[in-house]
């Protein structure tokens, strides 16, 4: 079965606006979170182009580092297996593992600028942890 040219040229035309439009819409939070942005330099270290929590950051507060498909925090390194936008909020179904166990977790969280996330706890309202996005030198 031949489908006529106009038809598929339609169809072609719409499946590029719904990608476009949806890979416009997705929210990148690609990079170093820390709860203190004035704390960033005492929670990361960087060395060369890697990087990682200072031995004493959990002093001066919490983070976690994002790549890709990937969130590092001090204790656990979780793999995001489901993701999904509603708005502003992020849905996340992630796969962690830590140095004795693995688990599954849900983590959400609402953007409120590009530098800015709160953590957000389904179920109990008014319970967010903002985040704020880290320039390491």
């Amino acid at each position: 079965m031949k489908i006529p040219r106009r038809l598929a040229e339609t169809a072609l035309t719409c499946a590029a606006c719904i990608f476009l439009n949806s890979a416009a819409l997705a929210i990148d939070l690609t990079g170093v979170w820390a709860t203190d942005a004035d704390k960033c330099d005492k929670v990361f270290e960087k060395k060369g182009s890697q990087i990682s929590f200072q031995p004493d950051s959990d002093i001066y507060g919490g983070g976690f580092i994002m790549e890709g498909r990937r969130i590092r925090g001090r204790t656990a390194t979780c793999n995001i297996t489901k993701s999904k936008e509603d708005g502003a909020t992020i849905h996340m179904i992630a796969s962690c593992a830590t140095d004795i166990m693995y688990s599954n977790m849900q983590f959400s969280v609402k953007v409120i600028n590009d530098n800015t996330i709160a953590r957000i706890f389904p179920g109990l309202d008014g319970m967010d942890l903002n985040y704020y996005r880290c320039q390491l030198k």
